[in-house]
């Protein structure tokens, strides 16, 4: 598990760095200087994604978190989470730098993938504290 952990931060590291590059080549292109959630998803996919998984590593390493049964809906819950809130900020800001209205369905689909990533985490904690006290594997 630990090296699926890994691979999801390396691949949230990736896609926020092409996140800034999108946004920052997008606005250049068309001239934009106002607001725009593509402005803030460089940061939510480095520190919701990169970060949090960095930190879930260590967590595993220390209290074997994917021993829990709460684990892998985290996993799977989280990325569908991160999918859809990610997946609704580029959609949102990018019709806000070609100057067209994204509507309420927009709203509404990222407030979903907020409501997985709630979820998410309040399986890490479950897990979390399941192991907290409990033996881990030796050291070799």
């Amino acid at each position: 598990m630990t090296k699926k952990i890994y691979w999801a931060a390396a691949i949230y590291t990736i896609l926020g760095l092409l996140a800034g590059l999108y946004y920052r080549e997008l606005t250049k292109a068309r001239d934009f200087t106002g607001e725009t959630q593509l402005s803030i998803l460089h940061t939510h996919l480095l520190a919701l994604g990169t970060l949090v998984f960095l930190i879930v590593l260590v967590l595993e390493k220390v209290f074997t978190l994917s021993a829990t049964r709460s684990f892998a809906p985290f996993f799977w819950i989280y990325h569908a989470g991160m999918l859809i809130t990610v997946g609704g900020m580029v959609v949102h800001g990018t019709l806000t730098v070609l100057g067209k209205e994204s509507g309420a369905a927009i709203a509404g689909i990222a407030g979903l993938g907020h409501i997985l990533l709630t979820v998410a985490f309040v399986l890490l904690f479950v897990g979390l504290h399941g192991r907290i006290g409990k033996p881990t594997a030796t050291k070799a």
